[in-house]
């Protein structure tokens, strides 16, 4: 009669233990892969900035992108693009390896757009070159994202006065001062 209720007893931890296991591994799986269909997915013109070759003021170039669903989807695209650089004319104004860590666009219009540290890690120049990074930003965000109206930029997180020490960046950048 003992031994019977060791074995009922154990069966019932080993049945209690794979069920735990099975339930444990449901929550813990990768979601299942979605094939994406690209004949939805859209196609927009975007609006880039970039210093003309004396960089002296921006120049407007027009690409077509890919449109993503969500504000940090589309501004994550920008940011990259406007790192890698013109296509035809103009210089690159945004230190290379520059990303999106995070993007946040709230009620009222205002963007917060966390960068990568190689924003200002990988920033060279002087106050007109920090005017031309921080102006192809503003410029091309206000260009494609019609919803910003302020962007306020973070660095890794953190709010930080200014990219090199001439443009304040610790208040919100108001779009239609950077026209």
């Amino acid at each position: 009669m003992r031994i019977l209720l060791v074995v009922g007893v154990l069966l019932a931890v080993l049945v209690a233990g794979v069920a735990g296991w099975r339930l444990w591994s449901a929550r813990n799986a990768p979601p299942p892969a979605v094939a994406v269909d690209s004949t939805q997915t859209g196609v927009r013109a975007m609006t880039l900035y970039f210093a003309d070759e004396r960089g002296d003021s921006l120049v407007a170039e027009t690409r077509e992108m890919i449109e993503s669903e969500d504000v940090h989807g589309l501004v994550s695209a920008l940011v990259v693009a406007l790192a890698k650089g013109p296509a035809r004319r103009g210089t690159g104004v945004l230190p290379p390896g520059t990303t999106v860590v995070h993007a946040y666009l709230d009620d009222r219009g205002l963007l917060t757009l966390d960068l990568s540290r190689a924003f200002q890690q990988g920033f060279q120049g002087g106050s007109r070159a920090e005017e031309l990074a921080v102006g192809s930003l503003v410029r091309t965000l206000g260009a494609n994202v019609p919803e910003v109206k302020h962007v306020l930029v973070v660095i890794g997180g953190a709010p930080v006065a200014s990219l090199a020490g001439h443009v304040p960046l610790d208040q919100p950048l108001d779009i239609q001062d950077w026209p």
